[in-house]
C-alpha cells in the first residue's frame, strides 16, 4: 500500500465501538510492552470524536486499572493556538474524557500551550520532548495515536503546507489559511521516530480519502497522512467498515 515499503496493517471492524474497543486493547499492550523494556510508556495522543470514544474507554475501571499510569507520560500530536480551557483544545478533551479519571502527576501530562506564540509553543514543546527523550530511556515515542480528515490531514500536518516537508525540527507551529488559525504540530520526523503508530478513521466521509492514502499515487502535499511511515517501527490502520468501504484490498 502506498505508505510504504515499511510494515503497515490495516485491521478492518464493523463498528466505530469495535474500533474503538481494538484501540484500547492495543493501547493497553503497548503500555506493558513499552513499560516492561524501558520502565515508562510515552504516548502521544489525538484530538477528534473517534480518540474521544477511545479516551473514555480507557477511563473506565476495566481498562484503566490495566495500566501503570505512574509509569506514563502523555503528549499530543498536534494543538490549536488557543486557551487549554476552550473548547476546542485537543489537551481539555483528553482532561475531560481521560486525564482528570486516572492517577496522573502533572510532570506526566505535557500539553503544547496553544495559548502562547505559536513559534514560541513549538520551541517550548521540541524542548519538553527533548528533556524527556534525553533521560537515558528510548529516545522515540512508544505509541502515536493519529485520526485523519477527510482532506487526507493528520495531525496538524495540511494538505499543501510546509509542515508536511520539515525534515529535522520535531515541532512546528503553521498557520492554517482555510481555518483562519495557527496550529503546532508535530512533524514527520517525530511520528515518524515511533515505536508504533495507530491510525483510527471511522465513518463513510472517511472513505474517498482514505483509499487515495492507502491505495493512490504517493502524494503527500495532497494527501498529508502519506508521509507516515515510521522508520523502524509499525503503522496501523484500525478502521470500519463505513471508512474502509473503497478500498480495493479489505
Amino acid at each position: 500500500m502506498t505508505p510504504g515499503s515499511r510494515a503497515v496493517t490495516v485491521d478492518i471492524h464493523p463498528t466505530p465501538q469495535e474500533v474503538t474497543v481494538a484501540a484500547a486493547e492495543r493501547v493497553v499492550a503497548a503500555a506493558a510492552a513499552a513499560i516492561d523494556a524501558s520502565g515508562r510508556f510515552a504516548i502521544v495522543l489525538s484530538g477528534g470524536s473517534t480518540p474521544r470514544a477511545l479516551y473514555t474507554l480507557l477511563a473506565t475501571p476495566d481498562y484503566g486499572a490495566r495500566i501503570d499510569w505512574s509509569r506514563v507520560h502523555v503528549f499530543w500530536s498536534d494543538e490549536r493556538c488557543l486557551p487549554p480551557d476552550n473548547a476546542a483544545s485537543n489537551y481539555r478533551m483528553a482532561r475531560e474524557t481521560l486525564l482528570d479519571a486516572v492517577p496522573l502527576r502533572p510532570a506526566q501530562v505535557h500539553r503544547i500551550h496553544g495559548e502562547d506564540a505559536p513559534a514560541a509553543a513549538a520551541a517550548a514543546y521540541e524542548r519538553e520532548i527533548d528533556a524527556l527523550f534525553s533521560d537515558g530511556g528510548p529516545s522515540r515515542f512508544d505509541l502515536v495515536l493519529l485520526g485523519m480528515g477527510d482532506d487526507g490531514h493528520t495531525a496538524s500536518l495540511f494538505p499543501g503546507l510546509t509542515a508536511v516537508h520539515e525534515t529535522s525540527r520535531r515541532v512546528v507551529g503553521e498557520y492554517v489559511a482555510r481555518l483562519a488559525m495557527w496550529r503546532v504540530t508535530l512533524t514527520p520526523p517525530a511520528i515518524n521516530a515511533a515505536a508504533a503508530v495507530l491510525f483510527l478513521v471511522t465513518g463513510s466521509g472517511k472513505a474517498p480519502a482514505l483509499r487515495q492514502v492507502l491505495e493512490g499515487p504517493r502524494e503527500p502535499d495532497r494527501w498529508p497522512a502519506q508521509i507516515i511511515a515510521p522508520d523502524a517501527g509499525h503503522v496501523t490502520w484500525l478502521t470500519d467498515l463505513a471508512a474502509a468501504a473503497l478500498l480495493d484490498h479489505k
